[in-house]
């Protein structure tokens, strides 16, 4: 079957894919040269960062270590051979443009953000300058704004109204509102027509991957008063800048036929390798406008240390390139442009169009069960775009059956335990991110009132996406990488016809978090197996036969917490040694044991809060706010020594819900909104029902029995940290619990427990060790609406209150009796 459809593939994509006429094929070429990703990795960021070849990297390493290359200010050999190499780098990269030496230069930035600041701090702004700028630009060109506005400057953003694909000449735009900040000496400047004015755009957008007509260039360059309408800001001279960062990849500006006066590149976009580096190409009558102030070491031809003297370098490299460039990271370039001249531009856009195109059509064609559709693309309207049109990127939604959608970070989750790497969010592009999703002004200051910001896990707000999911290819990309990852979607966001259990659902019977129709149990045939109490948050706890409740849940349970020294709170997904240390606490001589294979002396201490100094202060986690009390620098060095790195210890005091209730505000992850909380993340005590730990192990023996996974992994219940193991009755039965009753104590059920990597962490000869286990079993029968459900969360109810301090302790062997409610 899959050769098949790898045929099939082949026959409308073969004579595009894989290098048909070059030197390597794809297949040598991941065999050769990407060894590292035969591990069953599908790497499909390369929008964000494309990899670095291994042959490649030998070449560099090579390089370095035969030749020496020494500071290029400077006469001798070493700094001559570095002289050499940088002026045949910034010639590579002209070429790469088909920019002319004679009108061009290359000025080597620390990246393109770099660039863009570097083109916005020097330009020659006025009150009678614009800056213009597509809806489709990234933050960093969107910076430039601020030096424009500062300087007294109008900004606006368009939209082009017509096909940005067709041609140039057609172009009209449509103005969004002007901005301006000072509108105070417009009319004592220079007159207009001697402003000079600056429209940028990228050659394609990272959010979409739809590529500008380049002829844009031009039009605004020679007919920006038509274009604008006639409108007053459309005066002046206006210079272009080119956004090339993405799009340089598969398809770089010609500048020959489209001089634009600006060209941002950065490096590890093309070949992976060098980071921290990138190009301003520039036009050599743009250079002579910028007005740069500072100087420095290789700028400056002379200076006067003790009077207002300097003379600069009249090189316009020279002169904008302030101290030592990074000359072994420009060195590194010349191997990556010899893999990209090897395969050629032309060819490489034509390879990564291919399975663009393929995935994009099969992605359109995937229908649930009732016929509706699953993948919302955005930015291009056909899947049959050339690599002209539109770049190898895919930016897309998915939707239920239902209409609904699923978010993006829910699609990023799977992605991972699935070994695909992906993007999700609005990829720094918020004018895109805006504009295909519909979102108004309203709707994106609603998002930042409700506390959603860029990079953050707020992926849904009101039933509409705040993101989208990105997947991009590169050079070394393979038909298996397409392959694998639309069989990802397919399984695990496809509903399919006559099937109980979808992979991507869970089943119906087994979820049932409601609060109505249930009846009393009279017996139950359930026990509390063992009981489990984390004194410091994320850190190995222990079990004890009985123990006490307090106003928090279990008492002492993640009372303590460790913080960096710049206020992070650790935890085993940030710092998995935090596994070693090992916790006890002994209630009759009043203490908290602590141990760790990395410390010799084990640390003792009190649980009387007043026998230690520590300064007091306030911590805000998870939508709670914590009075805290530290520790004195002893016990700080003994926990900075057992995970490794600098820490303090702090103990909770106090704590009080620190969230907003207007409507539209995030709540944060606590759902035990009405209990005392120490440092846990929902609520006071996390059940585990043995039967359903039993039922998860029986599936991942058989997932590595049929095939569908690798390793053969059992869990055991401590691996999810719960409070309360459970025994008897059937699988997940503890689903449809509304309360509870253990002993003669009362508990009320929160719902279930979102599951996330760090139950995928596990101790194997003293190493912490990672997989994707059982997370990604979990995943495929107990997702619900973006959550990977297992266990439940409880609270403590006493009489008609909840969470009031009690002197009552569970004992193991108690009698669990589900749905028991309180008279």
């Amino acid at each position: 079957m899959e050769d098949a459809e790898k045929e099939a593939f082949l026959k409308e994509f073969g004579r595009d894919y894989g290098y048909p006429n070059g030197p390597k094929t794809i297949d040598d070429i991941r065999a050769t040269e990407f060894k590292r990703l035969q591990n069953g990795t599908v790497y499909l960021d390369h929008a964000g960062a494309t990899l670095y070849s291994e042959l490649q990297m030998e070449a560099v390493f090579k390089d370095l270590t035969t030749n020496i290359y020494g500071n290029p200010h400077s006469q001798s050999d070493s700094s001559l051979a570095t002289h050499d190499f940088v002026r045949e780098a910034r010639q590579q990269v002209l070429d790469y443009c088909n920019a002319s030496p004679k009108d061009y230069k290359c000025i080597f930035t620390s990246g393109a953000t770099a660039a863009l600041k570097f083109v916005g701090e020097t330009f020659p702004w006025s009150h009678r300058s614009s800056f213009m700028y597509t809806m489709e630009n990234h933050n960093s060109v969107l910076g430039i704004r601020e030096y424009a506005l500062s300087q007294g400057a109008a900004a606006v953003a368009i939209d082009i109204n017509e096909d940005i694909h067709h041609a140039a000449t057609c172009m009209k735009v449509s103005q969004h509102p002007i901005q301006r900040r000072n509108e105070a000496g417009v009319m004592e400047e220079e007159p207009i027509g001697n402003a000079y004015n600056l429209f940028a755009f990228p050659s394609e957008c990272n959010f979409s991957g739809l590529r500008f007509n380049l002829g844009l260039v031009k039009n605004i360059k020679e007919d920006a008063e038509r274009i604008l309408q006639g409108s007053s800001y459309s005066k002046g001279h206006w210079m272009v800048l080119i956004d090339a960062a993405k799009g340089c990849a598969t398809q770089p500006p010609n500048l020959s036929n489209y001089p634009a006066d600006f060209v941002v590149i950065s490096f590890y976009k093309l070949f992976g390798y060098p980071t921290g580096l990138g190009a301003l190409v520039i036009r050599n009558d743009a250079a002579k406008l910028l007005k740069k102030t500072y100087f420095s070491g290789g700028t400056v031809a002379a200076s006067i240390a003790d009077i207002d003297f300097v003379k600069r370098r009249e090189g316009i490299e020279e002169h904008f390139e302030d101290g030592t460039t990074a000359f072994l990271s420009i060195a590194s370039i010349l191997h990556g442009f010899k893999i990209l001249h090897s395969l050629t531009v032309s060819a490489i856009c034509r390879h990564t169009a291919s399975l663009t195109v393929y995935v994009k059509k099969t992605l359109l064609a995937l229908r649930h069960e009732n016929g509706t559709g699953v993948c919302t693309l955005y930015g291009s309207h056909t899947s049959e775009a050339s690599c002209h049109e539109s770049g190898p990127i895919i930016a897309f939604n998915l939707k239920r059956s239902d209409g609904s959608w699923f978010g993006y970070r829910e699609v990023e989750k799977l992605a991972s335990l699935s070994g695909l790497h992906l993007r999700t969010g609005c990829f720094c592009n918020p004018g895109a991110c805006a504009k295909f999703l519909g979102l108004s002004h309203l709707d994106l200051l609603a998002n930042i009132e409700a506390g959603h910001i860029c990079w953050d896990d707020i992926d849904m707000i009101n039933g509409k996406p705040t993101g989208a999911v990105r997947v991009s290819f590169g050079y070394m990309s393979t038909y298996e990488d397409a392959k694998k990852f639309i069989d990802f979607i397919r399984h695990s966001f496809v509903s399919l016809p006559n099937t109980s259990r979808n992979g991507c659902l869970l089943r119906a019977r087994s979820i049932s978090f409601t609060s109505k129709g249930f009846e009393r149990l009279t017996t139950s045939g359930y026990y509390l197996k063992s009981i489990s109490i984390y004194p410091i948050k994320s850190c190995t706890g222990f079990s004890a036969e009985s123990w006490p409740l307090g106003s928090a849940g279990l008492k002492y349970d993640r009372e303590w917490i460790l913080q960096s020294l710049a206020g992070e709170i650790l935890t085993q997904k940030k710092v998995p040694e935090m596994i070693h240390i090992n916790t006890f606490i002994d209630l009759n001589q009043g203490k908290l044991f602590v141990d760790s294979p990395r410390c010799k002396v084990k640390l003792h201490i009190s649980l009387n809060s007043d026998s230690y100094h520590g300064e007091r202060g306030e911590i805000d986690l998870h939508s709670q706010r914590y009075e805290v009390q530290g520790y004195e620098n002893g016990v700080n060095v003994w926990f900075s020594n057992a995970i490794g790195r600098p820490c303090s210890l702090l103990r909770c005091l106090s704590s009080k819900n620190n969230f907003f209730l207007n409507e539209g505000r995030s709540k944060g992850m606590c759902r035990d909104v009405g209990s005392r909380l120490n440092f846990a993340n929902e609520a006071q005590f996390l059940l585990i029902s043995e039967e359903s730990v039993s039922d998860l192990n029986n599936k991942l023996s058989s997932n590595v029995q049929n095939g569908s996974r690798g390793i053969h992994v059992q869990v055991n219940p401590m691996r999810f940290r719960p409070n309360l193991v459970i025994s008897g009755g059937e699988p997940y039965s503890e689903d449809g619990w509304r309360n509870l009753k253990i002993g003669n104590q009362y508990f009320k059920s929160l719902g279930g427990c979102n599951r996330c990597q760090m139950i995928n962490f596990a101790q194997q000869a003293g190493q912490v060790q990672k997989s994707n286990e059982p997370l990604a079993t979990l995943a495929s029968y107990r997702r619900l609406k973006g959550k990977i459900l297992f266990g439940i969360m409880l609270t403590h109810e006493i009489g008609d209150k909840v969470g009031l301090d009690s002197n009552s302790w569970l004992q193991v062997g108690q009698e669990v009796h589900p749905n028991s409610e309180q008279r």
